[in-house]
C-alpha cells in the first residue's frame, strides 16, 4: 500500500477515488510506566515510555486505515493525516485518516 500526505502519488496516476478511509485506537498509559514517567519528570529528559506507547498507536492506527483501504480495492492512499486527541485522563486517541485511491502499477 502505498501512502503520501500529499494529494497526489508521484510517477503514478489515480485511476479511480476510492473515498475516506480511516483507523484508529485509544490507548491508556499503563501504571508502571507512568509512575517511570513521573520519575522523568522530576529530572527532564525524553519520556521513552510515552514515546513507545504512542508510536505502537500510530502504527495501530495506520495498519487500520489500510485494512479499511484494501477493503475497498485500493492500492493507495492519499492525503494521509494523524490526529491525536485526549479523550480522558491517561487515554489518547490516535486517528489516521486520508483517501483511498487506486493508481496505475
Amino acid at each position: 500500500m502505498i501512502i503520501t500526505t500529499t494529494e497526489t502519488v508521484p510517477g503514478k496516476v489515480i485511476k479511480e477515488w476510492k473515498g475516506f478511509v480511516r483507523g484508529g485506537t485509544i490507548q491508556s498509559k499503563h501504571i508502571g510506566k507512568d509512575i517511570l514517567a513521573g520519575l522523568k519528570t522530576i529530572v527532564g529528559g525524553e519520556i521513552a515510555e510515552y514515546t513507545e506507547m504512542m508510536e505502537e498507536a500510530r502504527q495501530k492506527a495506520i495498519g487500520r486505515m489500510v485494512e479499511d483501504a484494501n477493503s475497498k480495492g485500493a492500492n493507495a492512499i492519499v492525503g494521509m493525516r494523524l490526529q491525536t486527541a485526549a479523550v480522558m485522563q491517561n487515554a489518547a486517541e490516535i486517528i489516521a485518516y486520508g483517501t483511498a485511491v487506486y493508481v496505475e502499477e
